[in-house]
C-alpha cells in the first residue's frame, strides 16, 4: 500500500509537489520519487512530470520502488494497493514473452497494461488504486478497484492535472477535488481531464445471474467464497493483525486468519467494561490468539481527538467521523507493535442486512438500498478505514468485500440475510459448526456505539462541519446528513432519501441542540454504563 502523488502538464510546481507527497508521508515508510532524467513529457520542459510515492513495503520490499517505470522509460506507474492474484498473473504475462524484473505486484500491474491495454484492470484482483503516465503525449490513466477499498482524487488547473490518494494532498492545487469512482478507469490528459467509464457497474451486480434461494446451497457458496477471499489476504510472510470488535463479522475472521496463518494478532478498542472488549476478550482466550487491547474512557476523547480524526478521515458524513475517532487509536495501536497487515470485517452488514433499515424499506426496495449503499462505501465505510489506518502506516485489507463474494450477496433474497429475527442470518448458518455460541447469537452493535465511545464524540458533533471546512474538504464535497439518518426522515421512501442526500444538506441548528443534550444527559451519568 502507499499513497501516490503526480502533477503532470509543463512547469509543474515543484513547491506544490512537494506538499502534495508531504501531506502522504504517513501512508509509507519510505518517500520515493520520479528521478530528474524522466520528469520530461514529449520532449517538453524538464518539470512536466513529477510524480512519487510514500510507499509501505509489503510485497517484494527491496525491489518494488516506486514510481515503477518499463524498460524502455516510456511510462510510469504510481501504484497504491494490493492485487492479490499477482502471483497467476506473472505466469501468464512470462508465457506471453515478457521480461519480468521483480517478484512485485507492482511491476504485474504495469506489464498486465501494456499486455492487455485497458482490459487488464478486469484481471486485477484486488484492493488498488494507480494512475500510469505515457512520457511521450503526457496522458494519464486512472483506475481504481470496483468497490473502492484504495482511494484516488483528481484536481485541474493551469493546464495541469494533479492526482493524489488523498483529498489533503489536493487542496493546496486550490481548485475542485473530483473521486475517481469505484469500479472506473479511463484516460486524461493535462488539459481535458479524465474520461472515465465503469468496468465493473456496483448499481447492477447480480442483476444478469441466477438468484440463489436455497439456503444450503447459499450457506455453502458463502463459505466457500469467503474462506477463499481471506485466504488471498493472508497470503504474506508478515505478522496478521485482526481488528477485533466480538461481533460477527470480526470474530469470523479471526477464526479463519488463526487457521490459514496462525502469526496473527487481534486488536481491540472500547471503554473498560464495554460489551466489545467482554466479547473480544473470551473469544482471543478461547483461541489463544495473542491481545492488544486499547482502553479509551469517554474522558479521554476531547476536541483535539475529533479534530485530527476529521483531518484524517475527510469522511464527509457524520456517523463514520465519530467511528473515525475511535479508530484512529485502534491503528495507533497496531501501528506500535510493528504490525503492517491486518484484516477487517467491514462490508459485511452492507452485502447481508446488518442494519434494520434493509427490512424497514421493503421488499421491493431492498436490493436497490443494498447497491445504493455498496457504491457509496468508498467514501463512507472504506474511507474511514483506508485513512485511520494508512494514517498510521497500517494496510487494512477488506476480505467481505471482495467483487466475488458482493456479487454473490446480490444475488440472494432478503429473506436469506434476515430470518427469525437475526440480521446476517446467512452467515451465520454458514459458518454454523465453528463459530461460538455466544458470538453466534450476539446482536449486531454498531462499533462506536458497542466500543462505548459513541455518544462521548457525539458532544462534540455541532462543530464537526466546521472543522471539516476549515481543512479545505469542501472542494470535494461538504458533510452531510448521515444516510440512514435521511431514509428514516423521510419514512423509509428510498428515493426520496436518494433526493434529499443529494441536496448535502447539513443538520439544523435544532437537530444539532437536541443531539448535544442526549449526548450531554448521557455523559452527566443518566445514560453511561461505562
Amino acid at each position: 500500500m502507499c499513497g501516490i502523488a503526480l502533477i503532470v502538464g509543463n512547469d509543474a510546481d515543484p513547491a506544490l509537489f512537494r506538499r502534495m507527497l508531504e501531506s502522504l508521508t504517513p501512508r509509507g515508510d519510505v518517500q520515493e520519487e520520479l528521478p530528474e532524467s524522466l520528469r520530461t513529457i514529449g520532449g517538453g520542459p524538464a518539470t512536466g512530470l513529477l510524480a512519487g510515492t510514500q510507499r509501505l513495503r509489503i510485497v517484494d520490499r527491496d525491489r518494488a520502488v516506486q514510481p515503477w517505470v518499463s524498460p524502455d522509460e516510456a511510462w510510469v506507474l504510481c501504484y497504491n494497493g494490493e492485487v492479490f492474484n499477482y502471483r497467476e498473473l506473472r505466469a501468464e504475462l512470462v508465457a506471453a514473452g515478457r521480461e519480468l524484473r521483480s517478484e512485485s505486484d507492482t511491476e504485474v500491474v504495469l506489464e498486465a497494461f501494456l499486455e492487455w491495454g485497458e482490459a487488464a484492470v478486469a484481471k486485477l484482483r484486488g484492493e488498488f488504486a494507480f494512475a500510469i503516465v505515457e512520457r511521450a503525449t503526457g496522458r494519464v490513466f486512472l483506475a481504481r478497484d470496483p468497490l473502492g477499498v484504495k482511494p484516488l482524487y483528481w484536481s485541474r488547473r493551469g493546464g495541469r492535472i494533479h492526482v493524489a490518494s488523498e483529498v489533503k494532498a489536493l487542496v493546496p492545487v486550490g481548485a475542485r477535488i473530483t473521486e475517481v469512482p469505484p469500479g472506473h478507469h479511463g484516460w486524461a490528459t493535462p488539459v481535458t481531464g479524465p474520461r472515465l467509464n465503469p468496468y465493473v457497474d456496483l448499481l447492477r451486480l447480480g442483476e444478469d445471474q441466477v438468484p440463489i434461494e436455497d439456503p444450503d446451497e447459499a450457506a455453502k457458496l458463502v463459505r466457500n467464497a469467503l474462506q477463499d477471499s481471506i485466504r488471498v489476504r493472508v497470503d504474506t510472510d508478515l505478522t496478521v493483525g485482526v481488528i477485533l470488535s466480538g461481533g460477527l463479522d470480526s470474530s469470523l475472521t479471526l477464526l479463519q486468519v488463526r487457521e490459514m496463518h496462525p502469526d496473527c494478532v487481534a486488536f481491540t478498542v472500547g471503554a473498560p467494561g464495554s460489551p466489545d472488549l467482554d466479547y473480544a476478550r473470551r473469544l482471543t482466550r478461547d483461541l489463544g490468539v495473542h491481545h492488544e487491547v486499547v482502553e479509551l474512557r469517554p474522558r479521554d476523547i476531547r476536541m483535539g481527538e475529533i479534530r485530527e480524526a476529521i483531518r484524517m478521515g475527510e469522511l464527509s458524513e457524520y456517523g463514520d467521523i465519530i467511528n473515525a475517532v475511535v479508530s484512529v487509536p485502534l491503528f495507533r495501536r497496531v501501528h506500535e507493535t510493528g504490525v503492517k497487515v491486518v484484516l477487517t470485517g467491514d462490508g459485511s452488514d452492507e452485502l447481508f442486512g446488518g442494519y434494520p433499515m434493509y427490512h424497514e424499506v421493503g421488499p421491493a426496495a431492498a436490493r436497490r438500498l443494498f447497491l445504493h449503499k455498496i457504491r457509496n462505501l468508498c467514501r463512507t465505510e472504506l474511507q474511514r478505514v483506508d485513512r485511520t489506518s494508512m494514517g498510521q502506516g497500517v494496510e487494512a485489507r477488506v476480505p467481505f468485500l471482495d467483487l466475488a463474494l458482493v456479487e454473490l450477496a446480490m444475488r440472494m433474497p432478503l429473506s436469506l440475510k434476515m430470518r427469525n429475527g437475526k440480521e446476517k442470518w446467512i452467515v451465520r448458518e454458514a459458518f454454523a459448526d465453528i463459530l461460538p455460541d455466544y458470538i453466534r447469537q450476539r446482536p449486531k452493535n454498531p462499533m462506536s456505539y458497542s466500543s462505548g465511545l459513541h455518544e462521548r464524540a457525539r458532544l462534540y458533533k455541532a462543530r464537526y462541519a466546521r472543522v471539516h471546512h476549515s481543512f479545505g474538504y469542501g472542494l470535494l464535497e461538504p458533510l452531510r446528513r448521515d444516510f440512514d439518518h435521511v431514509l428514516m426522515k423521510c419514512g423509509n421512501d428510498l428515493d426520496a432519501a436518494i433526493r434529499e442526500s443529494a441536496v448535502r444538506q447539513d443538520y439544523t441548528l435544532l437537530e444539532h441542540a437536541r443531539d448535544f443534550a442526549g449526548a450531554l444527559r448521557w455523559f452527566t451519568g443518566a445514560r453511561a454504563p461505562y
